[in-house]
């Protein structure tokens, strides 16, 4: 990495892997749903009725299929349990699902910090119109 104005500039082979290498995460964990199920999953099993509440504001086709792509990308499980009446299905993290924790932890810290930097700008405004 060169330096630049003290801000970490890339060279074209490091910019082109990293598009390609964040490309390909976007494409498996990206959207607006992916992430925030996997976070909901993380306090326990759950069936698909009490996910689609946790997650607030997610259409039951649209967890149904982000269910389907977390399953094949190999971090949720979908367990069923056809002795039960009625056949109870649930879904778990599979292990892989705890390569995001870096990923889950510095977005939650980013989130945070974005949102109090936004509150703190806001009140700044709110203070230059009075």
């Amino acid at each position: 990495m060169k330096m630049k104005d003290g801000k970490k500039r890339l060279s074209a082979p490091e910019c082109n892997s990293a598009l390609s290498a964040v490309g390909d995460a976007l494409y498996v964990i990206g959207g607006k749903w992916k992430l925030r199920i996997i976070i909901a999953l993380s306090e326990g099993n759950k069936r698909f009725n009490e996910l689609q509440r946790r997650v607030e504001g997610i259409s039951a086709r649209v967890l149904s299929n982000e269910l389907k792509d977390l399953e094949m990308n190999g971090f949720v499980r979908r367990k069923v349990d056809a002795n039960a009446k009625p056949v109870i299905v649930e879904y778990e993290l599979m292990d892989y699902s705890d390569s995001l924790e870096g990923v889950l932890r510095a977005l939650h810290d980013w989130g945070r910090q974005h949102k109090a930097r936004i509150m703190q700008r806001s009140r700044e405004t709110k203070l230059e119109e009075a």
